[in-house]
């Protein structure tokens, strides 16, 4: 897809022409054994059906299909890949006690328009030999994913990035909804919030359900794109995320907006 020797073209050049983050060329994927990387798979597949499932559960499942593992691998596993162990939540939630958190500000609030509030999460995702991280920031009111990055580690830097990044391009929601993830509560990240006069939100401790949309695109992600394509580098999933996530915005219709779009729908702000 990018060629490294070209004599024309720079690679720079090459990643414009085809949509993708020059950086992406240099991210190596998160590392296990072969058989481990399988059973991550397996593991975030079954989460993704069966969020409810912990080490007990998530041990026997793995039993069931016919692997001799005991429950600290699956543990150890599930850690790696941000999936928690005792309630329906991403690992990716655990908390910084040194940084500050914020109230849930959505509970029984009308959200009802494009731009009134924003949320922001992140996942795991499988690749060839190795696994990366993706957060993605969504408008709740229409559903349209604002901005999103790729990273191989849970640095919060992405995040901070991809916030910026979706600012500069759209403009500001009135609150903005996350986890209490230590990249969520870092003060890089809350800084550029209060810069921008916008209200924080954060999730109750273990609510499945406070972030519930973006949690739903994480399911239709997996499953409709990268659980089918099997992407063997970052190259090729952030390529292949950047085509799905613009069908996803542009073309694929929602039942819950009268089979509308997302971009239909946010465009109802303007």
């Amino acid at each position: 897809m990018i060629d490294l020797h070209h004599s024309q073209i720079s690679i720079r050049r090459q990643c414009e022409l085809i949509g993708l983050n020059r950086s992406t060329l240099y991210y190596k994927p998160g590392t296990e054994s072969e058989l481990n990387l399988h059973l991550m798979r397996l593991l975030d597949e079954q989460y993704t059906k069966a969020p409810f499932y912990g080490w007990p559960r998530m041990t026997a499942h793995l039993r069931r299909k016919g692997y001799e593992v005991n429950h600290k691998r699956v543990q150890r596993l599930m850690q790696k890949i941000g999936l928690h162990a005792i309630y329906p939540k991403h690992r990716t939630t655990i908390q910084n006690k040194a940084h500050k958190t914020y109230p849930y500000l959505l509970r029984g609030l009308d959200i009802n328009r494009p731009n009134q509030v924003w949320c922001a999460d992140i996942t795991y995702l499988p690749v060839t030999n190795g696994f990366m991280y993706l957060v993605a920031i969504m408008d709740w009111f229409s559903r349209y994913v604002i901005a999103w990055k790729l990273s191989n580690t849970l640095d919060g830097n992405f995040c901070v990035q991809a916030l910026q990044q979706a600012l500069d391009q759209f403009g500001r929601p009135d609150i903005f909804n996350t986890d209490q993830g230590v990249q969520f509560t870092a003060k890089a990240f809350t800084d550029v919030l209060k810069k921008a006069n916008i209200r924080i939100s954060m999730d109750g401790r273990g609510r499945y359900l406070d972030n519930i949309f973006i949690e739903r695109l994480w399911r239709t992600v997996k499953y409709e794109d990268v659980y089918i394509k099997q992407y063997d580098t970052v190259l090729a999933l952030e390529h292949g995320l950047n085509i799905y996530l613009q069908f996803y915005n542009d073309e694929r219709l929602h039942q819950t907006f009268d089979y509308c779009t997302p971009a239909e729908i946010y465009a109802t702000a303007a």
